[in-house]
């Protein structure tokens, strides 16, 4: 049976750093291609550069550092080859199938996958690790709305199409600019950080965006989520 939710309504989940382990893969595709073009990065800078951004919103980075006019032909090669990368070898983030497995019966099938990039990619990556079917027909993709992340736009539209009132979800992200869209929606923010990973970010950086519960293991949301209607029911 669903918890009683006294805080939340749904659960809305992030993809990229926080279901699949897919950013290493995805940024050594982008190296690979922008060292190319003579821009030669770092595992860290390109982090720090690319994580959590749409590569949509980044040509002019790029431009400024090769000279190369970004082309869609260019983003659509990228496209082709970071997804034959991950199609070979993207892997789940440690616990997360079984958190969304468990995070999905308590809130009645009310969890949906908002995330930023490109749809073909998000449902390559959910059925390689076997959750396209507790997300079928709840998946959405901020290439599809008016505005990308930092923009709420996908965290809204995700609440609308579940029914939920989105200062009634709670979002889980990786990024800051994953919690800003989190944030700018209504919705509560549990921030995603193990320790000691380059792709993702330190604590201090997501309670900065907005984030209001951090947490280290996958495996805790679920119990995280449980603990905060059961604060509520109590107050």
């Amino acid at each position: 049976m669903p918890i009683d939710a006294g805080l939340f309504d749904a659960v809305l989940f992030d993809c990229d750093g926080v279901l699949v382990d897919s950013e290493r893969i995805t940024n050594g595709v982008l190296r690979a291609m922008l060292h190319e073009l003579g821009w030669e990065l770092t595992e860290a800078e390109s982090f720090r550069l690319f994580v959590g951004r749409a590569l949509a919103d980044e040509v002019g980075v790029i431009t400024a550092n090769t000279g190369f006019v970004v082309t869609p032909e260019w983003i659509a090669e990228f496209r082709s080859r970071r997804d034959a990368a991950l199609a070979s070898s993207v892997q789940p983030i440690p616990g997360a199938v079984a958190a969304v497995h468990e995070v999905d019966r308590l809130f009645g099938g009310n969890v949906a996958c908002a995330s930023g990039a490109d749809r073909p990619k998000i449902e390559l990556q959910l059925t390689k690790i076997g959750l396209d079917g507790v997300f079928a027909g709840k998946i959405f993709s901020g290439m599809e709305m008016a505005r990308s992340k930092p923009a709420p736009d996908v965290y809204l539209a995700a609440a609308a199409a579940l029914g939920v009132d989105p200062a009634r979800a709670a979002v889980v992200e990786d990024t800051p600019t994953g919690v800003v869209a989190g944030v700018t929606a209504g919705a509560t923010v549990y921030g995603y950080c193990p320790p000691g990973s380059l792709a993702h970010n330190e604590p201090r950086v997501l309670v900065e965006a907005g984030a209001t519960h951090i947490f280290t293991d996958m495996a805790e949301l679920p119990a995280l989520l449980r603990a905060a209607s059961a604060a509520r029911a109590r107050s």
